[in-house]
């Protein structure tokens, strides 16, 4: 038996030239989370990551606040779908960086409408894998989990891996799997137990690292 912890990275720069870079305040929420489970005794024996700048940048965080230093397995499988070549099937105008909560809404009504279109087959976003071969990079990880490791593991990776990992594991459509992404908070932490043959949910969209007092301002989704 084993603990998978599957984190999304903190927050990013929605709006800014490069969204794959931390705020500040996601890289005060990747060490929060570190030295949330530090207080609480937890260490991995492994460590999994996607390759954006993003992920490295969350785990280096987490592993600041925990006082270790694990070299991750890199698993490319684990990267996030690209939003904007996503909203671009849809959507034909010239896209803009969205500034206000209206902004924020349509840029987010635009990628639930991409992202339908792309799971059913009926848009090729580009250079973006099918949707079939965006999940089979998720499900290796997982399946590279069960198969190959045991104790606690910490995989790092985005919203839309994680929301299919789970949609996976509890066999959801992917419309519920849409949805499921669009609501996972930064630095959220997801959890499965698993053994050699099956993962089995424990907890999903996690913070419990910032539900005091002097944290709540730090609950952020993008």
């Amino acid at each position: 038996m084993g603990q998978l912890y599957l984190v999304r990275h903190g927050q990013a720069s929605l709006g800014a030239a490069d969204y794959d870079q931390l705020s500040p305040l996601g890289e005060q929420q990747s060490q929060r989370l570190g030295e949330h489970w530090r207080a609480q005794g937890l260490q991995f024996d492994t460590v999994i990551c996607g390759t954006l700048k993003r992920h490295a940048q969350t785990l280096a965080g987490i592993q600041q606040g925990l006082g270790t230093n694990h070299t991750p397995l890199l698993w490319p499988g684990l990267n996030e779908y690209d939003s904007e070549a996503v909203i671009r099937t849809v959507h034909t105008g010239a896209l803009v960086k969205p500034t206000t909560q209206e902004g924020y809404r349509d840029h987010f009504r635009l990628l639930r409408d991409g992202l339908t279109q792309w799971m059913a087959g009926v848009v090729s976003p580009q250079g973006m894998p099918t949707y079939e071969e965006f999940v089979r990079g998720v499900t290796s990880a997982l399946d590279h989990v069960r198969q190959n490791t045991q104790g606690h593991v910490l995989l790092v990776s985005s919203g839309g891996p994680i929301a299919t990992a789970v949609g996976h594991v509890l066999r959801l459509s992917p419309e519920t799997s849409i949805e499921l992404n669009l609501r996972i908070r930064n630095s959220a932490v997801s959890e499965f137990s698993f053994n050699p043959k099956r993962h089995s949910l424990v907890a999903f969209n996690s913070i419990t690292h910032l539900e005091t007092p002097s944290h709540k301002d730090w609950i952020t989704y993008a």
